[in-house]
């Protein structure tokens, strides 16, 4: 009798147990699901910037890969990015399904004070690619080596006008300031020409305004495939794949590494199971061909850094800009 009592209960806590796990798993794939199925990029920038195409491309690779069903899309221009950031605050309660793309200016516009809110009002889920700054001269450039810029450079600043499609203190602007300080010339005497747009600095070059333009990699690549420049130098740590014919600063001697991470943030108050659900959608997104295809074609470089590894890497960023900003008067 004991025997038998002892195997019959053995036998409701096995079904129990099994009941239990079936639920558990059950209720963990719903929630999933839910996080999951439909996302919602909001954009803090026009339609065919750095940020939209991140958010678009992201988007199309979750979608085709059908890792997501569905994603949808927000252009939320204004305040330099401001206006997105404090839309994904006031309406937080709503955005549970929202992941707003962002990029390195989001430290560097609030070390300006050029916005009142930091990525610390948000919640970081993960950096997804990187793109290197790049500084190109024009094809027929009488500079063929980042050294004989600076020699030029060293003589008079006034012979190197750089290029960029950012305002002055914008990331085209830092990126150029860190490489001359880099190569033992003076940051502060650099002659940067503003435009309003990567197309328009690009003009200002061909057309001799400029001697140098100071842009992302991915954009520098697209223009160099037209023949019309030469990319003189990149900031990645170590020769690309699909930039195998760009040197790296560090290959010329410059001790400089500098990466422009895009990636993305939600809403403040995310809950701990839904940030996981959007960094397993990411991290799994990395392992499809469909990714894998768009990023060749963009010319990003996979740069995947969540959880507590992201915001360490988002303070020290803060900190090494903070030092530069301040040494080259910006704010």
């Amino acid at each position: 009798m004991n025997v038998f009592s002892s195997n019959t209960y053995f036998w409701f806590r096995l079904k129990s147990l099994a009941l239990y796990l079936s639920i558990a798993v059950l209720c963990s794939a719903g929630q999933k699901l839910q996080a999951s199925d439909r996302l919602h990029f909001l954009i803090p920038g026009g339609a065919g910037g750095g940020w939209d195409t991140t958010a678009r491309g992201v988007g199309e690779a979750l979608t085709r890969s059908g890792i997501v069903s569905r994603a949808s899309y927000e252009n939320r221009s204004g305040g330099d990015g401001s206006k997105a950031i404090s839309y994904l605050i006031e309406t937080a309660d709503r955005q549970a399904n929202t992941l707003m793309v962002s990029s390195t200016p989001i430290i560097l516009k609030s070390l300006k004070n050029l916005f009142p809110q930091s990525y610390k009002d948000l919640t970081p889920v993960a950096a997804v690619i990187a793109d290197y700054g790049a500084f190109v001269v024009k094809a027929d450039s009488k500079y063929d080596s980042w050294q004989k810029i600076i020699e030029d450079y060293k003589v008079d600043p006034r012979n190197v006008r750089v290029a960029g499609g950012s305002v002055i203190g914008g990331m085209d602007h830092v990126v150029a300031a860190m490489a001359i300080k880099k190569s033992g010339a003076d940051a502060m005497a650099l002659r940067y020409i503003p435009y309003n747009a990567g197309a328009k600095a690009m003009v200002g070059l061909l057309s001799n305004e400029t001697q140098m333009l100071s842009t992302g990699l991915s954009e520098a690549l697209a223009l160099a495939e037209q023949g019309e420049v030469r990319i003189l130098a990149m900031t990645a740590p170590k020769a690309l794949a699909h930039a195998k014919n760009v040197p790296t600063l560090s290959e010329q001697g410059v001790d400089l590494v500098f990466t422009n991470w895009r990636g993305f943030f939600g809403a403040p108050g995310m809950s701990h199971e839904r940030l996981i659900e959007f960094q397993s959608a990411l991290k799994e997104m990395y392992s499809s061909d469909e990714w894998e295809a768009i990023r060749l074609q963009r010319g990003w470089s996979n740069l995947y850094i969540s959880g507590e590894q992201f915001n360490q890497f988002l303070a020290t960023q803060e900190k090494d800009m903070a030092l530069l900003v301040d040494e080259l008067g910006l704010r």
